[in-house]
């Protein structure tokens, strides 16, 4: 099982590390510019659904997945459906921090605040029986 784990903790690795070189050298973080909180008008409050909504689509995908796996499994046997789940909740992460880096470019730090959600939304072992027993049938 463990071993099982580790490829999507690799997965996982490569999803944040990607994204934020991505961000570090398209969204000019060396500059710090990113810092300075810029006035909200509204059309800005139109992109801040954007990682709002991937974060509540995410994690209803997310449980759904989780759903769809029966109770009588080994845990080694819900590894699958719980790197499926996983997958599809960061590609939807990631998907929205590309959009409010392309799109709008002065909500960057909103997009950080998506990668560093990403971050802490590492796999485990504890995590994913956790979460089977909470959102599992």
């Amino acid at each position: 099982m463990k071993e099982r784990l580790k490829t999507i903790k690799t997965i996982h690795v490569g999803f944040c590390i990607g994204i934020t070189l991505i961000y570090f050298i398209l969204g000019d973080l060396h500059t710090l510019d990113f810092i300075r909180i810029q006035e909200m008008d509204s059309s800005s409050m139109i992109y801040l659904l954007i990682p709002i909504s991937a974060i509540f689509l995410g994690n209803m995908l997310y449980r759904q997945q989780l759903k769809n796996v029966g109770r009588g499994l080994k845990m080694e046997e819900k590894i699958g459906a719980y790197q499926t789940a996983s997958l599809i909740r960061w590609a939807i992460l990631e998907g929205a921090a590309f959009l409010i880096l392309f799109l709008k470019k002065e909500l960057l730090l909103i997009g950080l605040f998506l990668i560093l959600y990403m971050i802490f939304l590492k796999p485990s072992e504890e995590g994913m029986k956790r979460d089977f027993m909470i959102f599992g049938k």
